[in-house]
């Protein structure tokens, strides 16, 4: 498992520092670029990304949820906003008077087809295009040795699955 010292080296710190720094602001890049070109948040994008990629275009805000790694609290408030805008709307569960389903809208399909084809576009110009190939390679190897490490609860594999580009 190698050393368990607690210091880090200069080094080290460098290298955590980088890392962070540049996952913090392509994310902040990507952000931005969807609210520009798509009108939606990246916490729209999670919930249509789930409901767009369910085979029946509905699920339960519980499933939800458990697809992206959100409370549940946080699925309902951010899917009243979203009801708000007509990019999804709620549904009774015929089978269960107490449950609702969360339905993708007509302006929610539009917008995730649209923030799609930008996502791939953005990824591709601000990560993929910046690598080459022994990069991706060696990238893919260690973002694999640190979530066995982690070991994530099934909604985060089922969430990091979902992560459309």
């Amino acid at each position: 498992m190698g050393d368990m010292t607690t210091e880090t080296t200069p080094e080290e710190r460098e290298l955590w520092r980088s890392f962070y720094l540049m996952r913090r602001q392509l994310e902040l890049t990507l952000e931005r670029r969807l609210q520009a070109d798509a009108g939606i948040s990246t916490a729209d994008y999670e919930i249509l990304i789930a409901l767009f990629n369910s085979t029946s275009k509905r699920l339960r805000a519980g499933q939800i949820g458990d697809l992206i790694g959100w409370e549940k609290s946080r699925v309902s408030h951010q899917i009243t906003r979203m009801e708000q805008r007509e990019l999804v709307k709620r549904e009774e569960c015929g089978d269960d008077a107490r449950g609702v389903w969360v339905v993708l809208s007509d302006d929610g399909n539009r917008a995730v087809l649209g923030a799609e084809r930008d996502r791939r576009d953005a990824t591709r110009q601000y990560f993929f295009d910046v690598l080459d190939d022994g990069e991706k390679d060696a990238l893919l190897t260690i973002s694999r040795k640190v979530l066995d490490t982690i070991k994530p609860p099934v909604c985060d594999e089922i969430g990091a699955s979902q992560a459309n580009v």
